[in-house]
């Protein structure tokens, strides 16, 4: 598996001992319900962040991430049973956070998510907000008999005292609504948000400072991004999605981040897209 941005960094923009950025590959497909092909998510990130730019601009902002380093790292085992998979992503987003990086985790299906919040809110040991931009708002309390579901993913979290926000949401039933409003859920849905043309939604005054970002690309409109395994109409625009993300970061500290449910389908545009966002989120934290 190549590196992130692996054509245009340097020996040291890529030493892990300095880089500030860590890439975790998750090629997890366990409980996909619809359509499949996440677990070559990371890999099709890789491969098409070769041919990203080192410059990302952010509105007026000239930024370039890789200065900062981006240490890519081998994939997660992900054939174990899904506690021990989760155990072991855990660890990964943990070591990275003890060692003052940003854990950048490359999906794979969604329900990695817990995994990697649970080992940055273990590093850092005090709650976090959760920032998500998705098609679903995943707070099922199980899906077809499995707690780690692609579709319980939010649920779980929410038990463990993380505050969601969500953005771009459009497909969930009433016990996601019930859900919502026991976790005091902050929500923004997709309809709201494109028919207003929204690309900022301040977050709640408690809102936790510390933020983990976690973008499903199924938030996105499906003609924007179709290679996913749940594409849903009505979805959100590619700087839309940025915007809203970026400016829910601001006057707050983003301690990681996930980009997930990729399904590559052949198209390379839409793995591209996926790169694109990754690093576009990168910069959104410097």
């Amino acid at each position: 598996m190549t590196d992130f941005l692996d054509s245009e960094l340097s020996g040291a923009e890529r030493d892990p001992a300095k880089s500030r950025f860590t890439i975790i590959p998750v090629p997890l497909e366990r409980t996909v319900s619809y359509g499949s092909g996440t677990a070559g998510g990371p890999a099709a990130i890789l491969q098409a962040s070769n041919e990203l730019e080192r410059i990302c601009q952010i509105g007026e902002l000239v930024l370039e991430p890789c200065r900062f380093g981006i240490a890519t790292q081998q994939p997660v085992d992900c054939s174990a049973p899904m506690p021990q998979v989760m155990e072991a992503i855990s660890k990964r987003t943990f070591d990275a956070v003890s060692n003052n990086k940003l854990p950048v985790v490359l999906g794979g299906e969604h329900s990695l998510s817990y995994g990697a919040v649970m080992g940055v809110q273990k590093a850092l040991g005090r709650p976090l907000g959760l920032v998500q931009i998705d098609a679903h708002a995943d707070l099922r309390v199980a899906y077809q008999g499995n707690r780690h579901s692609h579709a319980s993913v939010m649920h779980l979290l929410a038990e463990e005292g993380v505050r969601l926000a969500q953005f771009g949401v459009r497909a969930l039933c009433r016990a996601e609504m019930q859900s919502r409003r026991d976790n005091n859920v902050f929500h923004v849905d997709s309809e709201t948000l494109v028919t207003g043309n929204i690309h900022q939604m301040d977050l709640p005054e408690d809102f936790p400072q510390d933020i983990y970002v976690s973008f499903d690309v199924d938030g996105l409109d499906p003609s924007v991004m179709p290679a996913t395994g749940t594409p849903v109409p009505g979805g959100l625009g590619f700087y839309q999605a940025l915007h809203l993300v970026e400016h829910a970061l601001q006057g707050r500290n983003c301690v990681g981040l996930d980009v997930v449910e990729l399904a590559p389908d052949g198209n390379s545009a839409w793995d591209f897209t996926a790169a694109q966002i990754v690093y576009r989120l990168m910069a959104a934290t410097i």
